[in-house]
């Protein structure tokens, strides 16, 4: 897919130094960290069609500028999977260019040849810049995520 100067595709076809770097930003943004084997465990993951991680890259040029990774699921409300759209980050450099939206786009793509009945996902309550875009791409649920840490 291209999006403009903005060429859209598999994250296999990123270096993984490129997605590393982008990956930590993200992390830092969420101000948290992982493991470097954690960080190495998730780039295996994206490459290996055995898994049900996906992910998917924006290049301006030679230079990957934006990142998602989705995992798709099966549901006990649908007879069709889902994809959680688990990861999204576009550098700041390239912000408001429509890059975050066309990597969303894609998403939906992707999950509608896979067959799956809805893409979701969650952010930050504060990330009103993000939140500005999903808004007009998306439903809001009035869903409150609990969460505890094994």
């Amino acid at each position: 897919m291209t999006n403009g100067n903005i060429k859209i595709a598999a994250i296999s076809n990123a270096r993984y130094d490129d997605w590393l770097d982008l990956w930590q930003r993200y992390l830092v943004f969420y101000e948290t960290s992982l493991s470097i084997a954690t960080m190495e465990t998730t780039w295996q993951n994206l490459l290996n069609s055995d898994v049900p991680i996906d992910g998917f890259g924006a290049w301006q040029g030679d230079t990957l500028v934006g990142i998602t990774h989705v995992v798709i699921h099966p549901t006990t409300w649908n007879s069709t999977a889902c994809c959680y759209l688990q990861d999204l980050y576009v550098s700041e450099s390239v912000r408001g260019q429509g890059i975050g939206r066309a990597l969303i786009e894609l998403v939906y793509e992707f999950a509608r040849n896979r067959h799956c009945n809805r893409v979701y996902w969650t952010t930050q309550e504060g990330n009103t810049t993000a939140r500005n875009l999903y808004d007009t791409i998306a439903t809001q649920t009035d869903m409150v995520q609990y969460r505890k840490n094994l």
